[in-house]
């Protein structure tokens, strides 16, 4: 399936795995709509939607940077409206924009917790809705939202449950428009990494430089991204991927070339 000329409605888009995975399709010549906040460089964090849209440009893809904050429903519509305008239709959603706040309940204040649910929940659910009627047309339409498989397992209730209930929605959300939008074949899954991945929030947030040797670069999302794209909406629809296990159905089981230090020992992410 060749993404030339498709395009490809990304949210967060800026840096990070959205990022990453704007550039992979862009080498295969994809339409990219870098749809994110950044708009002037944070040190911490890396990157705008102007800078993202350049790299794209220069990997061979066409980008259009559209500052879009997800949890205004305005912003979403406009910044739909601009990637149709611009390039006619929308082929794949990547719903990857989000918030993380790793706190127990009594630690948990509403501005987090809103937060969260705001752009986690609410923000991947309003974008779903606005690039529907564009998918509707697209070809080998796909949806493909960032988030874990659902795993009841206790732990991951107990410790950080306001995040949790964000990012298993995220997965249900996918899981629902899989039913709902099947008869349009258009695909929806959600794809998660096995080991934590080097990007700002886990450098920032959860392990800094230590956590980061021990994670793999975001191409490997971005790969398995690809892998996923490619199949046929009709049939690759309603499933939780997990990235090792995508690139080993395609034959692919050496990893090594992902990690931020090679033979280093890698950390599990959340959720598996």
């Amino acid at each position: 399936m060749s993404f030339k000329n498709k395009t490809a409605f990304i949210t967060g888009a800026s840096r990070g795995i959205g990022k990453a995975i704007a550039m992979r399709l862009a080498k295969e010549g994809a339409n990219i709509i870098v749809a994110a906040k950044s708009v002037e460089e944070n040190p911490k964090l890396g990157g705008t939607i102007f800078t993202a849209a350049k790299e794209i440009e220069e990997a061979g893809g066409k980008a259009l940077a559209v500052q879009c904050d997800i949890r205004f429903e305005d912003q979403i519509s406009k910044a739909v409206q601009s990637a149709v305008e611009t390039f006619g239709g929308i082929d794949i959603l990547i719903n990857n924009a989000s918030a993380i706040s790793l706190t127990k309940v009594e630690q948990t204040e509403m501005k987090s917790y809103n937060l969260m649910h705001d752009i986690n929940v609410r923000g991947t659910f309003f974008v779903s809705k606005a690039c529907i009627p564009y998918l509707k047309n697209g070809v080998n339409a796909h949806i493909l939202n960032l988030s874990p498989p659902l795993n009841l397992d206790n732990k991951w209730f107990s410790n950080h449950l306001a995040y949790t209930m964000s990012k298993y929605n995220m997965t249900m959300i996918a899981l629902g428009l899989s039913g709902e939008l099947k008869k349009y074949n258009i695909a929806a899954n959600s794809l998660w990494p096995k080991t934590t991945i080097a990007t700002a929030a886990v450098r920032n947030l959860l392990g800094g430089e230590t956590l980061i040797q021990m994670s793999r670069t975001p191409e490997i999302i971005a790969d398995a991204a690809f892998y996923i794209l490619k199949r046929s909406s009709s049939d690759c629809t309603g499933n939780t991927f997990i990235d090792e296990e995508v690139l080993a159905e395609e034959g692919i089981t050496d990893l090594e070339k992902y990690a931020v230090k090679p033979g280093s020992r890698l950390y599990n992410d959340l959720f598996l």
